[in-house]
């Protein structure tokens, strides 16, 4: 029986450039990560887009984020935020995990060609990681079993696609809806604490709950 690919759903700290004095001024980041360690994925989700606003450059943020949707299974989304990581990265460290994981995403949307040029990429900056070259071994594997359909077949299979697509739909808007409303729980809290803080930190809250308050206008 073919073993299961691995995943890699390490966090990165809040390090680089200014490393330390930016861990020191992002309180937010160890209670995200905190979270994700108890897998309390949504929650952490929450407090890393906080992060985020803050650290937008910072390939930890969105690698960090990206793990946390990746573990509610929103692939697209996971996806665009590990992309952001690559884009953002300093170190191969940084870009092997990220390709590494973005891999793992197109595993699982069975998009084995995007999968296999992901693995390969990660291994580019990590050639002796083994999970990643198991990954890529049976990224390839899985290609050579599931060559990509021609058009015709795509054609052809739209239907039965729609409606395997049209089963999942329900199932992902409950999925988001639970996440809006905790998102928006941790917005009442940190509304809540405004009063017990200095007139910058207020103006500091703000700007972070605009930002969830625009994610969600924007889902």
């Amino acid at each position: 029986m073919i073993k299961k690919y691995f995943i890699l759903v390490f966090l990165f700290p809040l390090c680089g450039l200014g490393g330390l004095f930016a861990q020191e001024k992002d309180k937010t980041l160890p209670k995200a990560n905190d979270e994700y360690a108890d897998k309390k994925f949504v929650d952490a989700e929450a407090n890393y887009r906080i992060s985020h606003s803050k650290f937008p450059k910072k390939a930890e943020a969105s690698y960090n984020l990206g793990n946390a949707i990746y573990k509610q299974n929103q692939n697209s989304e996971a996806k665009f935020e590990y992309e952001k990581a690559i884009k953002n990265a300093k170190s191969r460290d940084q870009k092997h995990k990220a390709f590494h994981n973005l891999g793992n995403v197109f595993m699982k949307e069975k998009n084995y060609s995007e999968a296999v040029e992901a693995y390969k990429n990660a291994l580019r900056n990590n050639p002796s990681d083994e999970e990643t070259r198991y990954n890529y071994a049976l990224a390839k594997k899985k290609l050579k079993e599931n060559p990509p359909k021609d058009d015709k077949k795509k054609d052809k299979n739209k239907k039965d696609d729609k409606k395997k697509d049209d089963k999942n739909k329900d199932k992902k808007t409950i999925r988001k809806t639970e996440r809006r409303t905790k998102i928006k729980r941790t917005i009442k809290e940190n509304q809540r604490t405004r009063t017990a803080k200095t007139t910058r930190n207020l103006e500091i809250k703000g700007s972070q709950n605009q930002k969830l308050e625009e994610f969600l206008n924007n889902d």
